[in-house]
């Protein structure tokens, strides 16, 4: 069966105020013929609502603590204003960031520092009084060391702990470079009673890159002993932090995803025509007819992400002690911190590309070229694959999900690189664009629109405007210049 007989869609998922303002298509033209392509628009009302749906789960746990948003996932101003105003905290892991996050209005309470520390990191971190995650002994004696220097008041700290296990357990912690192992903890207390007067360990956190359940539980435990042990050295700690990685669903059809990674299998083993440019199979190979290798993807359709993943991993058994997580928590009145990233962003923007050319190809497919490239919209780059958006200019836009028709096209970014590809898979769209159309890649705000961006071959970065639904429809202003008053109290649920 040719190739464009078979087309695979993945959709999308679009939720409000995504799908009002896909539907403004005018008002999208306007915004990138006036300030240029590519441009990444946030949707600064849509993180307030969901912070509201992470709290629920709080509430219905009858648990205390912090949504605190992970800044490295978005650089925006114009969402760190907007959180400033919900009474949620934030996550930094760089100096820019901290200083970021005082100036958009959080202060030193409500912000937490994590990651590798530079000196100067650390230095203000503990001029402002923030909380300070500690990842190793030798931050743990700098910070010390900085509070007596400068005669600076008692640092709150988190000691961030990895490596977890337990007698009877199946599920083993994968190993972090954050952290320190579980097996040190003894060694650690010693080091923070030393430090009693510098530092005031109020808890402990962990991080863990993982989707798995079981691991989160077997950590979030570990936790509880851990405090367990702190207490018994007459520490008060009182707060856990679980870090982030609860996810988003990108797709709106988990079928079309099955369906595809079906597909791509039977494509590195030879049984299809190959899915990708030439021959990109995303870690999957074949040798003498066995599969091997594992997806390099991120699971773009999930059945369970984000507060609802939160709202999971507390029901779930503690791996020795059998309760449910939340409920150890209730029994020893400790305050949970959650740290998300990706899932506080999913469905807070979008990124927008003109099209610059369509031809068609040789094998009867159809190259686009977009005025931009690859890092301004990082999608594969972190491993996601879902379909962007057509908006022809002068049409108002409709969803075309389940449509019968379809092109199968390759999209090239306008740098002067062979590898300079938007998506290595072949995308199916079914209409091809007009020179002048827009692509809109819909979900980009999560680590897609700056992490990788850059200035190759003296090209801008994309600009940045934060959009809203006033009085009379959407509005915008560039992101640095947005702040709360400018939204609606409600204007993401218009």
């Amino acid at each position: 069966m040719p190739l464009l007989a078979v087309p695979l869609f993945l959709d999308p998922k679009l939720e409000p105020p995504l799908t009002s303002l896909l539907a403004s298509s005018r008002f999208l033209h306007d915004l990138v013929d006036g300030l240029g392509s590519p441009l990444n628009v946030v949707v600064p009302d849509r993180i307030a609502e969901n912070v509201a749906r992470f709290r629920s789960v709080f509430r219905r746990h009858h648990l205390e603590g912090e949504i605190s948003f992970a800044h490295k996932a978005n650089r925006s101003s114009a969402l760190v204003r907007r959180l400033a105003a919900t009474g949620a905290a934030m996550d930094v892991a760089s100096l820019g960031e901290l200083q970021h996050a005082l100036a958009c209005g959080f202060t030193p309470g409500r912000i937490g520092a994590t990651g590798p520390k530079e000196p100067e990191f650390l230095w203000l971190a503990a001029c402002a009084g923030v909380t300070v995650n500690v990842e190793g002994h030798a931050e743990l004696q700098a910070l010390a060391a900085l509070v007596r220097r400068h005669g600076l008041p008692r640092m709150r700290v988190l000691l961030r702990l990895s490596d977890f296990s337990g007698t009877a357990v199946k599920v083993l912690s994968r190993r972090s470079r954050f952290g320190f192992p579980t097996s040190e903890l003894a060694g650690l207390l010693d080091a923070c009673e030393r430090h009693h007067e510098a530092l005031e360990v109020i808890g402990v956190s962990y991080h863990l890159d993982t989707t798995s359940l079981d691991e989160k539980a077997l950590a979030l435990e570990g936790c509880v002993r851990a405090m367990d042990e702190c207490r018994a050295r007459g520490m008060r700690p009182r707060v856990i932090d679980i870090g982030g990685g609860f996810g988003v669903s990108y797709l709106a059809d988990g079928a079309q995803w099955e369906r595809y990674t079906s597909q791509l299998t039977l494509a590195a083993m030879g049984r299809r025509e190959a899915l990708a440019w030439r021959n990109h199979s995303y870690g999957l190979s074949s040798e003498g007819g066995t599969l091997r290798g594992s997806l390099d993807l991120y699971p773009s359709h999930r059945p369970v992400a984000g507060a609802d993943y939160l709202d999971e991993l507390l029901r779930s058994p503690a791996p020795t002690l059998g309760r449910p997580l939340a409920t150890l928590l209730l029994e020893n009145l400790y305050d949970l911190c959650v740290e998300p990233g990706r899932a506080l962003l999913d469905q807070c923007g979008l990124t927008l590309a003109r099209v610059l050319e369509t031809r068609l190809e040789t094998d009867g497919t159809h190259s686009i070229r977009l005025a931009m490239n690859a890092d301004d919209c990082a999608l594969e780059e972190h491993g996601i694959l879902m379909d962007p958006i057509v908006l022809h200019r002068g049409e108002r836009w409709e969803s075309t999900e389940g449509s019968a028709e379809s092109f199968g096209v390759h999209l090239h970014g306008n740098l002067c690189l062979e590898s300079d590809l938007i998506t290595r898979r072949l995308v199916f769209l079914p209409r091809l664009p007009d020179p002048g159309d827009l692509l809109a890649f819909p979900n980009t705000a999560g680590y897609c629109m700056d992490f990788n961006a850059h200035h190759a071959q003296r090209r801008p970065l994309a600009r940045k405007v934060a959009a809203y639904l006033g009085a009379d429809g959407w509005q915008w202003r560039l992101d640095d210049q947005y702040w709360p008053i400018h939204s609606e109290e409600d204007a993401h649920e218009v």
